[in-house]
């Protein structure tokens, strides 16, 4: 159906236009805009709600491709893998979460230019140009213009597909949430502990060895691991990242912290490795002044103090472990570290 087989008096009212007529003095005059053609929808209100209908579907196709999303990354194993001809083999949660995403955003672009094609005014309108300052009179003309948008769209009236629209649009934001938790695996509460317990031997990093107090000696820095920590394990760095042990023999008298000397065995105290700034590992020892210097930022610690901060910008000082002696003379720890090691983090309390 055009808009020549519709009578007259049911076409919508057409606006005057403003036509130059060519002369000597203009003979390139403005020939005006040419006639309106009206769309199906304009003059069938029949057609207008089949088309109503069919961005909703597509609003409403779009909500269901964003739940396929979720429930695709909630339910698919990252290592599936699904044949696609004639693509070949391709892991089975990309493919879904790409094909969902990608008909969500299909979905509410297809309804967007339906509805802007079919349902929201299509008449070309000419207007002057104007000077970049707008006058009063200018200002009321756009908002005028604007209401007559928001009317000419039908959002008011066509309630179906606004509410879908708003639906589409409140619900495809949950796919980049859920994204989110691609960022990594939750740390928990795995940052709070490392592999040392009750029990554990400290082991020598260089020979591989349980340690005695004897191995120890007074000013020497010896590197420790748990017992059961080797290097072809799979987790090694992540594992010696948290639990590596600097080792200390001091004379007993020159620990000025009580609770240094009371976690300590013979004046061997044991700290974490790990630098309280950003995490790299402590390996400058000064025997004079019993001070440990982190390499990266000049970050001091005092091994005689509770390992504190004297220089530097590590935010606290170095977590001491507990150590002891075992029933056949090898030092042990006596539990984990009592706080997290390494540099801040949100959860640290």
């Amino acid at each position: 159906m055009s808009s020549q087989d519709i009578p007259e008096e049911n076409l919508p009212a057409e606006q005057d236009a403003h036509v130059a007529v060519a002369d000597e003095k203009n003979p390139f005059a403005d020939p005006g805009l040419p006639p309106h053609e009206h769309r199906i929808q304009d003059i069938d209100e029949r057609a207008a709600k089949r088309s109503e209908r069919t961005v909703a579907l597509l609003f409403t196709v779009s909500m269901l491709a964003t739940v396929g999303f979720i429930a695709s990354y909630v339910a698919i194993p990252h290592d599936k893998s699904i044949f696609v001809f004639p693509i070949g083999h391709l892991n089975a949660l990309n493919f879904a979460l790409g094909l969902t995403l990608g008909g969500a955003l299909f979905c509410i672009g297809a309804g967007a230019v339906h509805w802007a094609r079919t349902l929201m005014s299509d008449e070309e309108v000419a207007d002057d140009r104007h000077a970049i300052a707008a006058e009063p009179e200018v200002k009321a003309k756009v908002m005028a213009d604007f209401r007559q948008g928001a009317k000419e769209s039908a959002l008011g009236r066509r309630k179906l597909i606004r509410n879908t629209m708003f639906g589409a649009l409140a619900l495809f934001p949950l796919s980049g949430v859920v994204l989110l938790r691609d960022l990594g695996p939750l740390p928990g509460t795995k940052l709070r502990h490392t592999l040392w317990s009750k029990g554990k031997l400290l082991v020598n990093m260089n020979t591989n060895e349980p340690l005695r107090p004897s191995d120890v000696a007074v000013g020497s820095l010896t590197f420790a691991k748990p017992e059961g920590l080797e290097e072809h394990d799979h987790d090694f760095q992540n594992e010696i990242a948290k639990a590596a042990l600097m080792i200390v023999r001091l004379q007993p008298d020159d620990i000025k912290d009580k609770q240094e000397l009371d976690w300590s065995y013979q004046g061997i105290v044991a700290y974490s490795k790990i630098c309280t700034h950003v995490g790299c590992p402590i390996s400058l020892y000064e025997q004079q002044t019993h001070h440990v210097l982190c390499p990266c930022h000049q970050s001091t610690f005092d091994l005689a103090d509770g390992a504190r901060v004297i220089f530097g910008p590590a935010g606290h000082a170095l977590p001491q472990l507990r150590i002891g002696v075992n029933d056949e003379g090898y030092l042990e720890a006596l539990g984990d570290f009592e706080e997290p090691v390494g540099p801040a983090f949100w959860e640290r309390g």
